[in-house]
């Protein structure tokens, strides 16, 4: 039975919501994350030992890496593969509406 990126996103949306959808080998995996107008907290940074390419579906986002700093906006079909280790953070989504992503994770 087929399955919607879009669909099943619960009403209340309290911090960031993250979906595994399926998993293999060697640390892959694939998750649908929503976002509504949530952010990483301030001083926080993801920094994972595995690859990541990750797409946004709908909404609107902004990634923010350390090293170099920059910032990212993201529109629905944008994607940016990040690197092992990389650090960065979800600056900011919209908060009017549902930030949808399929993130991939990898490793290299």
């Amino acid at each position: 039975m087929p399955s919607n990126l879009f669909g099943d996103i619960p009403e209340e949306l309290p911090e960031e919501w993250l979906q595994t959808l399926f998993s293999g080998g060697k640390g892959f995996r694939v998750e649908r994350i929503v976002s509504r107008g949530h952010s990483s907290p301030d001083g926080f940074w993801y920094e994972q030992d595995e690859a990541e390419w990750v797409l946004l579906l709908s909404g609107a986002a902004e990634l923010e890496y350390q090293d170099p700093p920059r910032r990212l906006k993201l529109e629905p079909g944008d994607c940016v593969a990040i690197a092992p280790r990389q650090r960065h953070r979800v600056a900011w989504t919209a908060p009017e509406r549902d930030s949808v992503w399929l993130a991939v994770f990898y490793e290299k």
